[in-house]
């Protein structure tokens, strides 16, 4: 379901799970890093794409309200974001994968997942059973006793998936979440999504265009803190057509509208 479509099926309290109206996101004193964004999205599964330095991990933190807006307006399920206001309800309401996250290695799986719960304030009866489905829902049933410091680098980001998904959140942010997954845990990734979104609004921020065409329903290009495109898969395919550059139609869409963006024509 497209971005657009959403008002239709969205919760009558309130229009879009996310918006945002001339959004401003300040990194460091002087930065801007989100540049006055317009942006509205409801359920469904959402890529987040751009080249380094674009934005995308400062507006994912906005999202997450890790970082408060320096100008504009941002609300989350209805709710507005920002200023002095007490985040930590709208906060049991999302789940939020960092592209990096700390952790205790001598913790297992399933502790960790248990204590991030915790930190979310989930009703004490409710974690256990929430524990083991956000386990078992990222593969990692056979290990969830097991300490992270034995696990490699790809089962640590799906215990990381696992504690973002533990509290069945109305807003899903991840940034960067396939870093260190194999082709076919990538897979049973994208089909984790694509159930999530069907109820969920889900912001995926990544550098691999292949799994955003797979897995997305609507995309967002993120360029110099500014949105330059949002559309379905298929309409940023289009957008490359008599483009070159790049390994597949979706990846040669993206390439021409930073290339056209920037002033470039073709990379």
């Amino acid at each position: 379901m497209r971005a657009v479509e959403a008002a239709e099926v969205a919760p009558a309290t309130y229009a879009w799970e996310i918006q945002a109206q001339g959004l401003k996101v300040r990194v460091g004193r002087k930065r801007m890093a989100v540049d006055g964004l317009d942006l509205a999205l409801g359920t469904g599964v959402h890529g987040l794409l751009g080249p380094n330095g674009a934005g995308k991990t400062t507006l994912i933190r906005a999202l997450a309200t890790v970082l408060r807006p320096a100008e504009g307006t941002l609300a989350l399920l209805g709710e507005p974001v920002g200023g002095r206001l007490d985040q930590r309800g709208l906060r049991r309401r999302i789940g939020y994968l960092p592209q990096t996250f700390g952790y205790y290695k001598r913790f297992t799986v399933r502790e960790f997942v248990e204590y991030l719960a915790w930190l979310k304030e989930m009703p004490k009866r409710e974690v256990p059973g929430a524990v083991q489905r956000a386990i078992e829902r990222v593969g990692l049933a056979d290990r969830a006793d097991d300490k992270l410091k034995t696990l490699s680098g790809g089962m640590i980001r799906r215990a990381g998936i696992a504690q973002a998904i533990v509290n069945d959140p109305e807003i899903l942010l991840l940034d960067e979440p396939t870093v260190g997954l194999d082709p076919a845990q990538r897979l049973r990734f994208r089909e984790l999504l694509q159930e999530i979104g069907r109820d969920a609004c889900v912001v995926v921020s990544t550098h691999l265009v292949e799994d955003v065409a797979a897995a997305c329903t609507d995309v967002v290009v993120f360029c110099a803190g500014k949105r330059i495109f949002q559309g379905t898969p298929g309409e940023l395919v289009a957008a490359g057509s008599e483009s070159d550059i790049g390994d597949s139609p979706i990846e040669r869409g993206y390439s021409a509208l930073l290339g056209h963006e920037q002033g470039m024509g073709a990379w």
